[in-house]
Parts: structure tokens; C-alpha cells; sequence
């Protein structure tokens, strides 16, 4: 039987750290801000802002909400953000993504100043995180090494498979386990003998959008195994890309879903934002 790891335990840690140093920085009369775009009325989107504003209110952080039509166009969201990259109050820009498709998505991450880029998405920033020079590490895989840390693990010369290859996950996470001496295996839907090469893993993160693909037969013994898919099924119960029920009895470590790697993500968010305020003000 695995051991579980807790999202929220470990996130509540990171934050309470976060919380004493917005608040050391008050004290100096620094505040520390985050502006977070939403664009239409996605419910998923609304639900994650609704959850960033709380999670910077308990931690003092100023939170600025801009919630946007579904018809806004994409030259009045970029006039809005080179506002906010010019606001001394706004150490954090965040826009919320899925955008109307009549919006290119990147076009709007170029147009975030890499210093207030806190989704750590901007290209500067993902060249940064290539050479291991980085001031920002993208929120959830950041988490995701919160996590496997808090193992006890040492990820130095362990196996390391990575399902998925996403720019927001699937890339940084091989990047970030690279950085920490993994030997790491990206796989994606082209990927021959799947389950082949997840055995071997002594750390297999999952991230690929698919309920339950990775099977208890998949899994080494002992393997530290972190899933950050969030997929919904026909009965509306959450499940991730893990089978957690099957898994959970061959794993050493396993995350839940929910409450495994969707905490860390807003609490990583809050420390790249805390960075940044930093960084602007020389702090270290």
C-alpha cells in the first residue's frame, strides 16, 4: 500500500512560508500584487480566478481582477496588459487560459513582460528554465517537484518518466527532473510500448489528459507516481490520469485527485508573484 502524498498539507506549508514574507516585505512598505485577466465566462476558468483571489488574500497578496467580455478582441487585451506591465502596483500578471479562439494565445503571453510572466510562459522565460537560469518555474510542475521532494526521494540518477509534452507541463517537468539529475523519458501518443517504458520509472508523472491510462500492470513496485490530470467522467466524479484505485496498491508514493498537485499549482503562482516583488525592489 502506497503512502499518500497531500497536495494540501504540502501546499499550506509552501503558503504559510509565503504569507511571513509578503508580510516581512509590508512592514518595509512593499506590497506585492497580482492582476489576473479573465476573457469570456468559461466556468472552469472562473472557478480556478475565483480560487487565485482567496489563495492571494490569505497570504496578503493584492489581488486585481479583470473579468473581460467574450467578445473582447485581442488588441484591447494586449492595451490592457501593456498597462499592467507598466503598473508599479503589479508584480504578477496572469491570463487565464482558454481565451476565445478569435485571440491568439501566444500572441498574449508575448505581450506579458517577462519580469511579471509568473505562469513562467513567456519565451524568455521557457529559454531560461532551458539552461537552468531561471528567476520563475512554471506553477504546476514547480508543484510537482514540491511534491516528489517532500517525499524524501532523491530524484539524483532515478528513472524518471514523464507522460506528456505540453508546453505548460509535459516539457518543463522533464526539464526540472533534468535539472535535479534525473535520467528522464518524455512519452506522448506516438510513444511505442507505453506501458514498457513506465515501468521502469522510479518516478513517473502522469500528464496527459487521459482518465485512468496508467494501469497498475504500468507501475513499478515502489515507484513515486504523481498525477496531474484532472479529467471528469460521464457520472461528474473527478478522476485523474492515474488509476488511482489500482495503483495505489503498487506505488510507494501516490498523489490523489483532487487534492494532490491542483493546490501546489496556485501556491507556486503565489511564490514566482512574491519573486517578482523581490526582484524589483533587489531583494534576495
Amino acid at each position: 500500500m502506497s503512502k499518500l502524498i497531500n497536495g494540501k498539507e504540502v501546499s499550506a506549508a509552501v503558503k504559510e512560508k509565503i504569507k511571513a514574507e509578503v508580510l516581512d516585505l509590508k512592514k518595509k512598505n512593499i506590497t506585492v500584487g497580482l492582476a489576473v485577466i479573465i476573457v469570456g465566462d468559461n466556468p472552469a476558468s472562473r472557478v480556478y480566478v475565483n480560487a487565485k483571489k482567496k489563495a492571494c488574500e490569505e497570504a496578503g497578496i493584492d489581488s486585481f481582477e479583470y473579468a473581460l467580455s467574450g467578445d473582447t478582441n485581442q488588441d484591447e487585451l494586449i492595451n490592457l496588459i501593456k498597462k499592467l506591465n507598466n503598473n508599479d502596483n503589479v508584480n504578477g500578471i496572469l491570463c487565464q487560459l482558454p481565451l476565445p479562439k478569435h485571440i491568439d494565445e501566444l500572441a498574449i503571453i508575448n505581450a506579458i513582460t517577462p519580469d511579471k510572466d509568473v505562469d513562467a510562459f513567456h519565451p524568455v522565460n521557457v529559454g531560461k528554465i532551458m539552461i537552468g537560469d531561471y528567476n520563475y518555474l512554471p506553477c504546476t510542475p514547480a508543484g510537482v517537484m514540491e511534491l516528489i521532494n517532500s517525499t524524501g526521494v532523491a530524484i539524483q540518477g532515478k528513472e524518471c518518466v514523464v507522460v506528456g509534452r505540453s508546453n505548460i507541463v509535459g516539457k518543463p517537468m522533464a526539464m526540472l527532473l533534468l535539472h535535479q539529475s534525473g535520467t528522464v523519458t518524455v512519452c506522448h501518443s506516438k510513444t511505442r510500448n507505453l506501458a514498457e517504458v513506465c515501468l521502469r520509472a522510479d518516478i513517473l508523472v502522469a500528464a496527459v489528459g487521459v482518465p485512468k491510462l496508467i494501469k497498475a500492470d504500468m507501475v513499478k513496485e515502489g515507484a513515486v507516481v504523481i498525477d496531474v490530470g484532472m479529467n471528469r467522467l460521464e457520472n461528474g466524479k473527478l478522476c485523474g490520469d492515474v488509476d488511482f484505485d489500482e495503483v495505489k496498491e503498487k506505488a510507494g508514493f501516490i498523489t490523489p485527485v483532487p487534492g494532490g498537485v491542483g493546490p501546489m499549482t496556485i501556491a507556486i503562482l503565489l511564490k514566482n508573484t512574491l519573486t517578482s516583488a523581490k526582484i524589483k525592489n533587489g531583494i534576495k
